[in-house]
């Protein structure tokens, strides 16, 4: 069956790079939602009208942002394209100064702090993160959507899978995670929050510190979920992963030549910028070089037994 197309086209008024503003929604190379194209964006996700799949592609010389859309959450994903790619992105206050911060924000004038509004779709991946190597997650997330979400809407067919529903998530038994590999207490974290999910999504039309809040409420969800969420699904510039494995060193190292660093470092450094912390963190992220490591890298686990 042939699925109705709709379009709009946007003009944001600060530039608007959509692999570096977008590049949180993809969960890794291997994510069965989200594909980088020559073209544009190709993304898979589940709105509050229901699935979507939607193309997104920039014209540099105008500055316009063209989203296509198909399924039954096309509209709601149309009314929501200016604040997923940023378009309300305030820089007010935000003071690069002199140093690497102003250096990469002048080389990656298109990253603009994007917001989703598809709260649990970042806070599963989100959980799956937690404590391990981030290649095991990626491969834990891609699995679960593989399995367990639905081909995408309109032209892009089994090209693209639709993450799950938080319902059915929450009625998959630990067992099924377990051939994800994850173990029991990171399954049983994403089912709890899963059953609580028309709270969680309630977070949108909250203020980010209590957003972050009753995310951080949830057993097995801490400062560090609440951050990451809250930056990719609730547009929060601010927000500071703390507990993080390796951002403290990064943060350490670019922006004081510090190749070790625990989070009261990190925030030290970072106090300039409050208020758009998270805009830094994403900068760092996409344009500084990490800190020399100072051991092996994390094992890959075994679940076994978990």
């Amino acid at each position: 069956m042939t699925v109705a197309e709709r379009t709009r086209t946007i003009t944001p008024v600060l530039p608007v790079d959509l692999r570096l503003t977008l590049f949180p929604l993809r969960r890794g190379r291997l994510d069965p939602s989200v594909r980088y194209q020559p073209g544009g964006v190709w993304r898979a996700t589940r709105t509050p009208a229901g699935p979507v799949t939607t193309h997104l592609r920039t014209v540099p010389a105008d500055g316009t942002v063209t989203m296509r859309a198909w399924g039954p959450g096309a509209e709601w994903a149309l009314d929501a394209l200016p604040a997923l790619v940023g378009a309300g992105d305030s820089l007010d206050g935000f003071h690069p100064g002199t140093g690497v911060v102003a250096d990469l924000h002048h080389r990656l004038p298109g990253l603009r702090i994007g917001r989703s509004a598809a709260v649990m779709e970042a806070l599963v991946p989100s959980i799956l993160e937690q404590k391990v190597v981030g290649l095991e997650a990626r491969r834990s997330y891609a699995r679960l959507v593989h399995t367990l979400g639905e081909p995408a809407p309109g032209p892009a067919g089994a090209a693209l899978t639709v993450p799950p529903p938080a319902d059915v998530l929450a009625a998959t038994p630990s067992w099924t995670f377990h051939r994800f590999g994850v173990e029991r207490k990171r399954a049983d974290a994403i089912r709890l929050a899963c059953s609580y999910a028309t709270r969680i999504e309630e977070t949108v039309d909250m203020a980010p510190t209590d957003a972050r809040k009753r995310l951080s409420a949830l057993p097995g969800i801490g400062a560090w979920t609440a951050a990451e969420v809250a930056l990719v699904a609730l547009g929060d510039a601010d927000a500071v992963s703390v507990g993080d494995y390796h951002l403290p060193d990064q943060v350490a190292w670019a922006l004081a030549g510090e190749p070790r660093a625990d989070d009261a470092r990190m925030l030290e450094l970072l106090e300039p910028w409050r208020g758009h912390r998270g805009r830094v963190l994403r900068l760092l992220g996409a344009g500084a070089g990490a800190a020399p490591r100072h051991g092996p890298r994390m094992p890959l686990r075994s679940i076994a037994g978990q």
